[in-house]
């Protein structure tokens, strides 16, 4: 998989990547043509793992090796985790307080950012879809990274950070084309609605690779600013929603474990 990576350049790489992640998005939306439910205590479960892959992603993919990379360039190392992790996290706090978006399982009075008409089925996509946008960004980034050569950026990291977050993918489409799906709306344009808040992925990630590879100075700052957006929908959004449930907190906590544990493999075993 690795050398199949390296015949193409850094734009290229995380399009390919991003193309994945936005796939399985599509295959989590797609369960809407077999069921109009899913057992509650299972789909909580998957993003509870969803939760646990992106906080391991967010420090074994993305804050040390942008530490790292600070350190090899001559920055200072904290100061710069600090400044780019932060960040990120404004970054996703200002976007969520200004675009309009609903989540998944509230009534349309719940929702969030600017005030708008907006239909139900337009603000529970656009709620994924500010989960995805980081989450590409970050893909685009880590294979932007690899063409800096620096030794903290490997090109098997970069390809453990697409896999982590195209499995963590797959339940984000299932939240989106589920309820439309149990509120009336058509099997197809659920599943088109579903796979839709993936689409903004491959076009992060593309911007970030761009962004990086032309800046090499900024990449530490970049990969922290990745791993803040990450942790803050996962803070702000997974795992409240996760953990709605009471009855189901023990089983979503061990979920949450378990997508950290499968993310520290995949990073650990190909970065």
């Amino acid at each position: 998989m690795i050398d199949f990576f390296h015949q193409f350049n850094p734009v290229t790489q995380a399009l390919i990547a991003t193309l994945f992640t936005w796939a399985l998005t599509a295959a989590g939306a797609a369960l809407v043509f077999f069921t109009k439910n899913i057992n509650q205590k299972l789909f909580d479960s998957t993003l509870g793992f969803a939760a646990g892959v992106m906080i391991a992603a967010s420090f074994w993919s993305l804050l040390s090796p942008g530490i790292e990379m600070a350190e090899q360039l001559g920055h200072t190392p904290w100061l710069t985790a600090v400044i780019g992790f932060m960040s990120g996290g404004i970054f996703m706090r200002l976007t969520d307080k200004f675009l309009p978006h609903l989540h998944p399982g509230l009534s349309i009075d719940k929702s969030e950012g600017i005030k708008t008409s907006w239909q139900r089925s337009t603000l529970l996509v656009l709620a994924i879809t500010l989960h995805n946008i980081p989450e590409g960004l970050a893909v685009g980034v880590a294979f932007g990274a690899v063409a800096a050569n620096l030794p903290s950026a490997t090109m098997g990291g970069a390809i453990a950070l697409a896999i982590g977050i195209g499995i963590q993918n797959f339940p984000e489409g299932t939240a989106v084309s589920m309820p439309l799906r149990r509120e009336g709306m058509s099997k197809k344009k659920s599943f088109f609605m579903g796979q839709a808040s993936g689409m903004v992925e491959p076009i992060a990630g593309v911007l970030g690779a761009l962004f990086v590879i032309n800046m090499q100075q900024i990449l530490p700052y970049a990969l922290c600013f990745a791993a803040g957006a990450m942790i803050f929908v996962v803070v702000e959004e997974l795992i409240p929603e996760s953990q709605r449930n009471y009855k189901n907190i023990d089983t979503v906590t061990m979920a949450t474990m378990i997508g950290f544990s499968v993310m520290m493999i995949l990073d650990v075993s190909l970065g």
